[in-house]
């Protein structure tokens, strides 16, 4: 990589084995959030180029050994994991360059970590129980005995956001491809490159079949949304807003396809009153200022014993102003650039809202200036909103930037009323000097998951969704290894008593 340009290959879409362009000709620009600088373009995929990923998926599944020959599944996946090492300093690079992801965390959740998950799932499908024995059971009179299969869903449609785009795009297709499934992956328009340098690097360092793997890269919601609607995709596995979320439930309704959703979050971090104060809103502040706030599962809602509210909100606008939103080439840049100037447009629309509602700035509260060519990039301040209560929006809506709204709770009840009054149920943390209080609180939230005193929920191994509104189904961890597969019952006559099987 030279200055802020990758030196990665230009970005392709990858459609039945082949590497190319749009069948459009069209392409659109791909851009550097901390300077809003072109530093690539992608094809801008056509329904054609859709249809044809299709497809090649579907002919893998029902005419190649894919589903059925896990040898096969774990070579292709291994010399996966092995290009994945191999170019990681490349995507590394790009990563920054492409989704904003500040550099340190780039060794972390943005690469090193998701691509050490993989290997994770790869142990998990080699290991796996692909049938269990139930027995010998009487039914009306039959004695059979009965095996309980897993099998692969069929073709899988993986819709991908921007915002953790390493992470997201190899937590779906490594399960996905393991189980053995084919696979269409359509990621943001935003961090298109990333995706499609998945699909360069299958198509050139591993023995897949052709069809197994697609990638496109519509720019096109419409063109994207008919992978939701096309009944031989078997499965469609989605990470995005709710808002989105829903649209695709209703559109794979008509074929009734399955869907995985992983959608949005408000969760709250609850601080009881015998806690240190100072450390656990000392850590909230800076994971919501955590590569600009923008991860669905970021506490963005503190909630904090209101004899001592003015004094966190002091702590927590102390953290959040000393950080800064600063270049994501920097190693010390913990709060980089938003996505997009529309996302950041967006972030600001929030925060002139919580003035409206008659909150006020503890920090921050709006665009981030910015000097020589990072003056073109997409920046917001980060920001503490104190004076509202749990009812205002900005402490009810996804905002999706460095924002935290500290808001004051009368007790346990309470905390656990506030956080639950929301609409999701994504993640959350609990903070007390007594363990077992805490496990006590965090019991009762509806989430997905929760830290207690600062436990860290996110591992391969760990099933990762939300309650409510924040979706359907797990990721990660065996239960979303299990997301991609169909359960079979099988029953044969069983062997009189005492004969040998």
């Amino acid at each position: 990589m030279t200055g802020r340009v990758p030196g990665n290959p230009p970005a392709r879409q990858y459609i039945d084995g082949e590497l190319g362009g749009s069948r459009g000709g069209a392409s659109y620009p791909i851009l550097n959030p901390a300077t809003g600088q072109e530093i690539g373009r992608a094809p801008d995929g056509t329904a054609a180029d859709v249809d044809a990923a299709v497809a090649a998926a579907r002919r893998a599944f029902d005419e190649t050994a894919w589903p059925t020959d896990l040898a096969l599944r774990i070579r292709v996946l291994r010399q996966f994991h092995r290009a994945l090492l191999d170019n990681a300093d490349e995507l590394r690079a790009l990563t920054v360059a492409e989704a904003g992801a500040p550099a340190f965390f780039v060794t972390g959740p943005q690469f090193d970590t998701p691509v050490e998950s993989l290997e994770w799932t790869i142990d998990l499908a080699e290991g796996y129980a692909w049938e269990t024995d139930l027995g010998v059971g009487t039914t009306m009179g039959i004695r059979s005995r009965r095996t309980v299969r897993r099998e692969p869903v069929g073709v899988v449609a993986a819709i991908t956001p921007w915002n953790f785009p390493n992470q997201i795009n190899l937590a779906k297709i490594g399960p996905a491809l393991a189980a053995g499934n084919t696979v269409v992956l359509k990621p943001a328009p935003d961090t298109p490159w990333l995706a499609a340098e998945l699909g360069r690097l299958f198509a050139e360092h591993t023995d897949v079949p052709p069809g197994v793997f697609n990638v496109v890269t519509p720019r096109d919601n419409g063109v994207a949304a008919l992978l939701t609607t096309d009944p031989r995709v078997d499965l469609v596995s989605f990470t995005g807003s709710t808002g989105t979320g829903r649209a695709i439930a209703a559109a794979a309704a008509p074929t009734l396809k399955r869907v995985f959703l992983e959608l949005g979050g408000k969760s709250a971090a609850i601080v009881l009153d015998d806690a240190d104060l100072a450390s656990a809103v000392g850590a909230t502040a800076f994971a919501a200022s955590v590569h600009a706030g923008q991860g669905c599962a970021i506490t963005t809602r503190l909630l904090v014993p209101r004899a001592r509210y003015d004094e966190a909100v002091e702590i927590a606008a102390a953290t959040m102003g000393s950080l800064g939103a600063k270049d994501p080439l920097d190693p010390g840049t913990i709060c980089g650039p938003v996505i997009s100037a529309a996302q950041r447009d967006r972030v600001k629309g929030y925060l002139d809202l919580a003035a409206e509602e008659g909150g006020r700035f503890a920090t921050g509260g709006g665009l981030a200036k910015q000097e020589g060519e990072l003056a073109g990039g997409f920046w917001i301040e980060p920001t503490v909103i104190a004076g509202l209560d749990n009812t205002a929006r900005v402490a009810q809506e996804e905002i999706f930037g460095p924002v935290l709204t500290v808001i004051a709770h009368d007790g346990d009840d309470d905390a656990v009323r506030i956080a639950n009054e929301s609409p999701y149920g994504l993640s959350g943390s609990v903070d007390s000097g007594d363990p077992r209080r805490a496990k006590a609180v965090a019991a009762r939230l509806r989430t997905g998951t929760v830290g207690v005193n600062g436990g860290m929920w996110f591992g391969a191994d760990a099933p990762f969704g939300g309650y409510k509104q924040s979706g359907i189904g797990r990721e990660m961890g065996v239960a979303g290894f299990e997301e991609y597969l169909e359960i079979k019952t099988v029953a044969e006559p069983a062997r009189p008593q005492g004969e040998q099987r």
